[in-house]
């Protein structure tokens, strides 16, 4: 495909939604079956709780809120983990101690996009939360896990502690919503066909390839 047609792949997902982590996971495989695409890969944001307070909720409780029967959430873990196993995602839902607010790690991800850094740093707060139970809704957290992928953690922390592109972000979610995404994950290829769901990477690579055809074709 020439440099004229590169493909766009457009992720809305959340940090802290876990079918978002299995769908960034199948996406990483498909993307290595389809070497021969010229593709980029952009996480777009979107909240799947945005009235948690920025000091997050228990979890356990949160939960718990959501789903009375308890037999219930752990048949939905069990199936998280079972499909995240086949996938390299050792899913640790017992160390997750707070549901936090993922506005700021959203932030943090769209100046990581303008360094070149999203795609680690997506991954790096992807595996704290769900593998390590890290507070990724914490200014230090996010700060650090930047550190990890080659940004500046100090001044991501002096910017996490501003307002700076809260606003956009939220523009940026609330566009998603508008356009009809009311779960995550969804892939938006070439701006025009959405993929809804952690599909499996069979899925993904047959769609990626049937829109990167029409796309060659004009």
């Amino acid at each position: 495909m020439s440099q004229g047609n590169t493909l766009t792949i457009d992720v809305v997902s959340d940090v802290c939604c876990p079918w978002c982590y299995l769908g960034k996971r199948r996406l990483d495989k498909a993307l290595a079956e389809l070497g021969d695409l010229d593709l980029t890969v952009t996480y777009r944001p979107y909240q799947l709780d945005p009235t948690i307070p920025a000091e997050g909720y228990d979890r356990k409780a949160y939960m718990a809120a959501k789903f009375p029967d308890a037999g219930q959430l752990r048949a939905v873990h069990d199936r998280l983990a079972e499909f995240g196993r086949a996938d390299g995602i050792n899913y640790d839902f017992d160390a997750i101690e707070k549901a936090p607010n993922s506005l700021d790690a959203h932030r943090t991800l769209r100046w990581a996009l303008a360094e070149g850094r999203q795609a680690e740093l997506k991954e790096r707060l992807m595996s704290l939360y769900w593998t390590k139970g890290a507070d990724i809704g914490d200014i230090a957290v996010l700060a650090a896990a930047a550190a990890t992928v080659g940004m500046d953690g100090a001044a991501v922390a002096r910017r996490l502690n501003s307002d700076e592109d809260r606003a956009a972000v939220q523009d940026e979610i609330a566009s998603y919503q508008r356009m009809g995404v009311r779960g995550v994950p969804t892939f938006i290829l070439d701006s025009k066909y959405a993929v809804s769901g952690a599909q499996e990477v069979a899925t993904l690579v047959a769609s990626i390839r049937d829109v990167a055809a029409e796309k060659a074709r004009g």
